[in-house]
């Protein structure tokens, strides 16, 4: 039996499930609904975060749950127990505390040091999660985007500018497979749900990528994860730290099912009803890489949403996703790209406008821009300084300074 009210998906479960009640995941919807069916038990890790957070009222109100048990959905999603888990398996996070009130955050940054990567617990999507550089902001965030209470403390973490990566990985309690790593093209701090995945890794060590698996593997067997869960890594320096664990299946599934060809859920689902990894023809660990190279790009929805901030961050803005698949990376890549509606022009014009912590990098983009013969345009300040590192650049104005020449007057 299948609880679904995303008229999105609704589509394809009744080729899955006997029974389809197409509702709200309320916990007085599921309860009517379980109220009638008297199920064995309910699988709540292929809901998404809302069915994680029924998890604890459904089993309060007598309910089995399968797979994963709550405490231990607990200790992944509730910071503290988190951060003691960590500790006790010796896996390596970011810096961080929680905070129930303005000043409570703003000591913990001050501590942590700045910038911090805020959020509140028990989220969906990287709601209202945001990066913060100074106190000030931080004071805004607190006051404006969130309410925080011992009930539901803000998390304040140490931004860690770093490649990120990601791990979907099937454990029975005893074993852990582990189908592939993905490594984000975008840095840390852009929401994985927005971020290009490769698949298999192109620029992670044989070293970083056996830390990563045996990382997931003490997580998953020291959470007693039976079934499914998604874990968030960002590396710099050569150091893995953990940045969330996700007890539940993530939006990766369906790719990273498509690419290794294990068929991912049901795999998990026979975990859940009993059935052991080796039962059903799979090994612990890593499993084998693919000799193709896969990509996972986002869609979005700019062009109909014209007036929503396209820059990317915590928060999720997309509003889909496509593949690309090739020998080498660029050509997944460029396909990635086209299936996207992201057509790359062989020539034109280029606007930078960039942060004045990012303009060095930046650099080398707009030079790389330049020698294959694109305009380059850039807010006043931007261009005084790519002119002064030769790369020849018209000045722009800023959107509102003067409209016969800013930016969107450009397009």
């Amino acid at each position: 039996i299948i609880m679904n009210s995303n008229p999105e998906t609704v589509s394809t479960d009744f080729s899955v499930s006997d029974k389809l009640y197409f509702e709200p995941l309320t916990f007085e919807d599921v309860m009517n609904v379980i109220e009638l069916e008297q199920p064995k038990g309910v699988v709540v890790q292929f809901g998404g975060q809302t069915a994680i957070n029924l998890a604890e009222p459904l089993s309060k109100a007598g309910v089995k749950i399968l797979g994963t048990q709550v405490a231990d959905l607990d200790r992944a999603e509730d910071r503290d127990l988190f951060e003691q888990a960590l500790k006790d398996l010796d896996i390596p996070q970011p810096p961080g505390q929680t905070a129930t009130n303005e000043e409570e955050a703003v000591e913990a940054a001050r501590k942590i040091g700045f910038p911090v990567l805020v959020r509140p617990s028990y989220v969906l999507g990287g709601r209202a999660m945001e990066i913060v550089e100074n106190e000030d902001d931080l004071r805004s965030y607190m006051r404006t985007a969130v309410k925080a209470s011992p009930d539901h403390p803000v998390l304040v973490d140490s931004y860690i500018i770093g490649r990120e990566c990601e791990v979907d990985a099937i454990s029975d309690g005893r074993y852990v497979l582990i189908p592939g790593i993905m490594e984000h093209i975008e840095r840390a701090g852009v929401h994985s749900g927005d971020s290009m995945a490769v698949y298999p890794p192109q620029t992670l060590s044989k070293k970083i990528q056996e830390t990563i698996a045996d990382y997931t593997k003490r997580l998953a067997i020291g959470l007693n994860c039976i079934g499914m869960m998604n874990i968030q890594f960002v590396i710099k320096d050569e150091t893995v730290y953990v940045i969330e664990v996700n007890p539940r299946a993530s939006r990766t599934v369906p790719f990273l099912s498509k690419v290794t060809d294990i068929p991912m859920a049901q795999v998990a689902t026979n975990l859940i009803l009993g059935k052991s990894l080796a039962e059903q023809g799979y090994k612990d660990g890593l499993y084998p890489e693919s000799n193709h190279v896969h990509v996972k790009a986002p869609v979005f929805s700019f062009t109909k949403l014209a007036q929503v901030d396209s820059l990317l961050g915590p928060e999720m803005k997309s509003t889909g996703e496509v593949m690309g698949t090739d020998v080498t990376l660029e050509k997944a890549l460029y396909k990635a790209f086209e299936a996207s509606y992201l057509h790359l022009p062989t020539f034109g014009n280029v606007i930078f406008t960039i942060h004045d912590d990012t303009k060095e990098e930046a650099l080398d983009l707009a030079r790389r821009f330049d020698a294959i013969g694109y305009g380059i345009y850039a807010t006043e300040g931007r261009a005084k300084f790519l002119n002064e590192h030769g790369v020849h650049a018209t000045p722009v104005n800023k959107m509102g300074e003067n409209d016969d020449n800013d930016i969107p007057a450009l397009v």
